[in-house]
């Protein structure tokens, strides 16, 4: 068992969160300030305009869940490094949950990096909706404009065609401005519903970036914590290399060739040459039948080391299928 961090390994997202929440108290304070000039332009469309506002409140809500969400798996990680393993892992987490109780011992699981990206890729479908609302409300703001103005323009067609011909310049020119008085006066909040809908998308767009900034650092640490022992840490049940050489044999063939050029240096006869060239041969016979040995092992070993990794995805497949 490996030593335990003091420290746990993650950090609580909460700077986040207080970031949203002082930006948030912000835009209302402002609200609050321009309340007067606010109101008109709401009630010139209050169905559209309240449309907007409440899809803008869902959308806050969801930037919100977006990060508290973290506060579980930051939680989860934290425990099972304190030794305290919870009964039921985050469903972001699930499919690391062997490679974190693997990390805490010491050790590393092979094929990690992929995992990490499948809970990158979970935390950006996340976030998905806000990006879509967000263009929602840009959306949403340009129709109320466009509605606005043909209304507009409809009113100025209808006064215009209301004018008696054949009347004095000046009695004209006065009808003409009181009938243009309301439709041009309505004009510019006809523009109220892109004032809601670009607002809506500006509030949007920094709590989406909060949130992604979240993501961001949750991974990361993530990320550096379980792969920062993977170069040095061998997984559970993981045979070593076997050696490559017999120091016995290699000290068998060296003592035949010394013996041999002991020979050859002397002159000594036939009988003794022969004899010291068959305990050469019976050397590197036997370093042959060594090397064969070890060649064999060392196939035996990675087809055992492959067996494993195969059946460490299928659990951990297996795992994340049950999980999610």
């Amino acid at each position: 068992m490996a030593a335990r961090s003091a420290s746990p390994p993650l950090a609580k997202p909460g700077i986040y969160l207080v970031r949203m929440l002082v930006f948030l108290i912000l835009v209302g304070f402002l609200a609050f300030v321009l309340f007067k000039q606010i109101t008109p332009a709401f009630l010139a469309n209050p169905g559209l305009n309240g449309l907007i506002l409440g899809i803008l409140l869902i959308a806050v809500l969801l930037a919100f869940g977006q990060v508290v969400r973290l506060f579980r798996e930051v939680g989860y990680v934290n425990a099972v490094v304190a030794g305290d393993t919870p009964r039921r892992p985050p469903s972001l987490l699930a499919p690391l949950v062997l490679a974190i109780e693997a990390r805490r011992d010491g050790a590393a699981l092979p094929g990690v990096r992929a995992f990490l990206d499948t809970v990158s890729a979970r935390l950006d479908e996340g976030r998905d909706i806000l990006r879509y609302i967000a263009g929602l409300l840009i959306l949403l703001g340009l129709l109320g404009t466009f509605w606005g103005l043909i209304d507009t323009l409809s009113a100025v067609g209808a006064v215009i065609r209301s004018m008696r011909g054949g009347s004095d310049a000046s009695v004209m020119f006065d009808e003409l401005k009181n009938g243009l008085a309301v439709p041009l006066g309505g004009i510019g909040l006809a523009f109220s519903a892109s004032l809601f809908g670009l607002s809506g998308s500006l509030v949007i767009g920094f709590l989406d970036l909060q949130a992604g900034q979240a993501h961001a650092r949750f991974h990361n640490e993530l990320e550096d914590w379980l792969v920062s022992g993977e170069a040095e840490a061998v997984a559970p049940g993981v045979a070593p290399v076997p050696a490559l050489r017999d120091p016995a044999a290699v000290a068998e063939l060296k003592e035949a060739v010394d013996r041999l050029t002991a020979v050859v240096s002397e002159g000594a006869n036939g009988r003794a040459a022969t004899q010291a060239m068959t305990n050469l041969a019976e050397g590197i016979q036997g370093l042959v039948q060594h090397m064969r040995a070890e060649q064999q092992m060392i196939r035996d070993w990675v087809e055992a080391q492959a067996s494993r990794e195969r059946e460490l995805k299928q659990v951990l497949d297996r795992l994340g299928r049950e999980r999610v």
